[in-house]
């Protein structure tokens, strides 16, 4: 009820730009533009966690962006999946590259049950359907596949220090019975809003990987110890500290990396990757 109310509200009664507050606009043409004009970039946390995927993010966690994805998230302004989702489905074509074969599968991180009913609803799922639904509309084959369930409680992340967020989290994930099935058949996306330390995303590809998905064009399982792809043709090793020059995209068994996409990532994650 209190999920359909938020939505028939935005759809009747005025609005204000969700990043800069102007009036009679759910989203300004500026603030259109710091979300989806920036150039998608591979990010990373400082210090990077092992077992982190490659995550592309569509634009910095800051003034505008930070306002939208805080208005869609925490006070229910539902009208922006949309324009988040196409954010999000540019990340999500770069993190695929321009390899990815076949269909994409979108697996959003979940948020905690007491979250989700706080909310009163999940950011993140609501986006990857958005997303999903803009990559078909542009040509792209997409599916999401909600399977990640928490099997225990977490504590509230904030204020917590990066190791205290791994920390919290280690275990916290697992893929729902049957859910493998769900993933096959394409190329697994990891899905979220926000990365900052990046633990949500570790925790998430653990309990991928731990479900021994099979990624498309090897027929092997992934493996927390494959190479993943950076920019500019260097590839990484788990954990992430040494670059080498590679021709292609590889692991230790052949296979292609595991992959993640979020809407917006610390400005911090933005700096490290330039040249």
């Amino acid at each position: 009820m209190r999920g359909w109310w938020r939505e028939f509200s935005g759809l009747v009664l005025p609005t204000a730009c969700g990043g800069c507050g102007r009036q009679r606009t759910a989203l300004c043409e500026r603030c259109r533009a710091a979300l989806l004009g920036a150039r998608v970039r591979r990010v990373r946390p400082a210090p990077e966690p092992a077992g982190l995927p490659t995550v592309f993010a569509a634009a910095r966690y800051e003034d505008a962006v930070r306002a939208v994805l805080l208005g869609h998230k925490e006070r229910g302004a539902l009208g922006l999946a949309g324009v988040l989702g196409q954010a999000l489905a540019g990340a999500v074509r770069a993190a695929a590259g321009p390899g990815g074969q076949g269909r994409l599968v979108l697996v959003p991180v979940p948020s905690s049950r007491r979250a989700v009913r706080s909310r009163g609803h999940d950011a993140t799922r609501r986006m990857a359907f958005a997303a999903a639904a803009e990559l078909r509309r542009t040509g792209t084959d997409a599916r999401v596949a909600a399977v990640l369930r928490q099997r225990h409680g977490v504590a509230d992340q904030t204020g917590l220090s990066a190791p205290e967020r791994l920390a919290n989290l280690s275990g916290a994930l697992t893929v729902a019975g049957g859910g493998v099935g769900l993933l096959t058949g394409g190329q697994v996306v990891l899905v979220d809003d926000l990365m900052t330390t990046g633990a949500s995303l570790v925790e998430a590809a653990r309990a991928v990987r731990g479900a021994g998905v099979r990624e498309p064009r090897t027929g092997f399982p992934a493996r927390d110890g494959c190479l993943r792809q950076g920019i500019a043709g260097f590839s990484l090793r788990e954990p992430a500290h040494h670059l080498r020059r590679t021709g292609e995209a590889q692991s230790d068994a052949g296979q292609p990396p595991l992959v993640a996409a979020v809407v917006a990532a610390t400005p911090e994650s933005f700096a490290i990757n330039r040249n």
